[in-house]
């Protein structure tokens, strides 16, 4: 159980003490960080921190691409007793400017070039910024060491912004407990050692992404971060730092599969973990075929709750397209339409319950209280419990299968994305009088977006105007694949926008 005396949960940013001195922690651009040296510069960006934020609680946002400062902020701003909001480096100005105003952040560390991006508008009145380059040479020249933290598990450590079905970006507030057991669950499961060394290629702005960090150094293992350009950058990482562990979600494995993976190189490999999107059986038995020794463990995740199921890869040949069950600290119940627990084989909401439970969305009780309800009767934990709004079955053997998504969100590359915020942008150039952002499926991509638009009668050059517009406003991941033009948008029996017809239109031919 968590908490007990052999397993205490403890202030995040005491992961930095799990590893031996001079053994490797992370290995970055300029060079290999030893645990001793990542304690030292844990303790010192704590220190400076303290000095330039010291109000307890305060939120502190990063927009930069892998690093040092990327990768010690979770720790550093935890010691710090502030809020670390990771911002994704892809995103652009307009959805940067919400995470701001929204989390109330006073104090954003970035890449320059990213920061100059921003205007006055886009920046609260009380939200410093700072170079990344400026923010680690005062750090540096100043000096300064923080002990270890001291703070309740409960304490909120961090907001991962993530896209809902409806609105803008919504805030998940993670305690320190919820990160502290997520990394211990998951270096549990996956039977990660000191020894392994972990290829961080995910976005850090992710649960995920921020898991390969922290799972890594529970186990006293090293994280190798990795920005890349092409595919074959990865199995170049692979080669070169001798990988043992690999995270990735679907489009990214299909491209890895694509490539011509010596033995040697592919035999390094000790796990592959998936999430952010189902595998297919092909895909399954690929990855199989390419990485024989490696174990492969699909993952069924959402942020609101960090990770829910995995299935042991003794199960991944015969059983391909199961969720698999729960993880360590993770209790999770169907339930149908009655509210009881769902029988073998019925359909039914899957529900997470325990400790791994998000504290909700941040200053947003109204759709925290959408997802976050009292747990079912038959919860061993009880609380408040997570209903993620996802259709799934129990087979007789207790593995879980997902059968479908209750609400509109485009799942495409492992991003989550909001269909009203690609609308929103596009009524916003004024170019369009209505919108509609759909998922398509798609075979790299796990689903395409697709965008249904209708002009306004006075642009006549709308549609070479509207995908440049929406280049410079959305970032790549959200823009629409393809853009359907239409003379009128059909209305359903609601007088809203029939989106399940327009669906149903463009995935026909899809089909």
């Amino acid at each position: 159980m968590p908490g007990s005396p052999e397993n205490p949960i403890l202030p995040l940013d005491h992961l930095a003490l799990r590893g031996a001195d001079h053994d490797d922690a992370l290995v970055l651009r300029e060079g290999v960080v030893s645990w001793k040296d990542l304690r030292t510069r844990v303790s010192r960006l704590a220190a400076w921190l303290s000095r330039e934020v010291p109000e307890k609680g305060a939120r502190v946002a990063t927009w930069a691409a892998k690093g040092e400062l990327t990768c010690l902020m979770p720790l550093a701003a935890a010691r710090a007793g502030l809020v670390h909001v990771p911002v994704n480096p892809l995103l652009k100005h307009a959805q940067v400017a919400h995470i701001l105003a929204d989390s109330g952040a006073v104090l954003l560390i970035g890449t320059r070039a990213r920061l100059d991006t921003l205007g006055a508008a886009d920046v609260p009145e009380a939200c410093r910024l700072l170079s990344e380059d400026e923010a680690l040479a005062t750090v540096a020249e100043r000096g300064g060491e923080m002990p270890p933290s001291e703070a309740d598990p409960d304490d909120l450590a961090a907001i991962l912004y993530t896209s809902g079905s409806t609105g803008r970006p919504k805030g998940v507030m993670l305690s320190h407990a919820n990160m502290w057991l997520g990394a211990e669950s998951v270096a549990d499961y996956l039977g990660l050692a000191a020894d392994d060394r972990t290829l961080a290629v995910l976005p850090l702005s992710f649960d995920y992404g921020q898991n390969q960090l922290l799972s890594t150094w529970y186990a006293g293992g090293c994280v190798i971060p990795l920005d890349y350009l092409v595919p074959r950058d990865l199995m170049k990482a692979v080669e070169r730092h001798a990988i043992t562990t690999l995270a990735a979600v679907p489009p990214l494995w299909v491209q890895v599969c694509e490539l011509d993976w010596p033995a040697e190189t592919a035999a390094k490999l000790r796990r592959l973990t998936n999430s952010g999107g189902a595998l297919t059986v092909d895909l399954v038995r690929r990855l199989r075929a390419l990485f024989p020794q490696a174990r492969l463990f699909p993952m069924y995740g959402l942020t609101e709750a960090f990770r829910s199921t995995y299935l042991d890869p003794e199960l991944v040949d015969t059983h391909p397209t199961s969720m698999g069950k729960a993880i360590p600290h993770a209790e999770i119940l169907v339930i149908n339409d009655l509210g009881e627990i769902a029988q073998d084989g019925e359909e039914g909401e899957l529900v997470h319950c325990g400790p791994l439970v998000a504290q909700g969305y941040w200053q947003d009780a109204e759709r925290t209280a959408e997802r976050y309800k009292p747990a079912p009767a038959a919860s061993r934990y009880g609380g408040i419990a997570v209903w993620s709004g996802d259709r799934v079955r129990r087979g007789a053997d207790g593995l879980l299968y997902f059968v479908g998504r209750r609400d509109a969100m485009i799942k495409s590359a492992g991003n989550r994305i909001s269909p009203q915020e690609i609308e929103e942008a596009a009524l916003a150039t004024g170019l369009v009088a209505e919108a509609v952002a759909l998922g398509v499926p798609d075979e790299r991509l796990g689903q395409a977006v697709h965008l249904v638009v209708r002009a306004m009668p006075s642009s006549s050059d709308a549609v070479e105007e509207l995908p440049r517009k929406l280049m410079q406003e959305l970032p790549n991941f959200m823009q629409p694949k393809v853009i359907h033009w239409r003379d009128a948008m059909p209305i359903g029996p609601n007088g809203k926008l029939d989106r399940t017809g327009l669906a149903a239109e463009i995935m026909e031919p899809a089909a």
